[in-house]
């Protein structure tokens, strides 16, 4: 599989997925480490993909998103931004709806 197939496959299989430097509990940038707090804040789980530990999805996911930084969130298959634009969704309450929609999404059709 490419490197390129394992990112859509990523993408595709999580609702909300977080790609970043370290880990949720681990952050390993100052960005990173407020997306994922505002991301916890919204209480619901997610995926992330520590980025440092993959060197391929690290140079390859840029070019695929048409996004040149780390932290990249997506949400139902569709990059919502950085770190700039995750920490302005969480200041307007948007990001808490964004992330519990697809957390109930994801959880209706897992249970279908």
């Amino acid at each position: 599989m490419s490197v390129i197939d394992t990112i859509k496959e990523q993408i595709e299989s999580n609702a909300i997925l977080l790609y970043m430097k370290g880990t949720p509990r681990f952050p390993q940038c100052g960005f990173s480490s407020k997306s994922s707090e505002a991301l916890m804040a919204c209480g619901e789980k997610f995926a992330f993909v520590n980025i440092l530990e993959n060197q391929e999805i690290r140079s390859e996911l840029p070019k695929y998103a048409n996004w040149p930084t780390f932290p990249q969130l997506w949400i139902n298959g569709e990059l919502v931004g950085g770190c700039d634009i995750i920490c302005e969704l969480a200041e307007s309450g948007e990001l808490d709806t964004l992330v519990k929609a697809a957390a109930e999404a994801d959880d209706s059709a897992a249970s279908e």
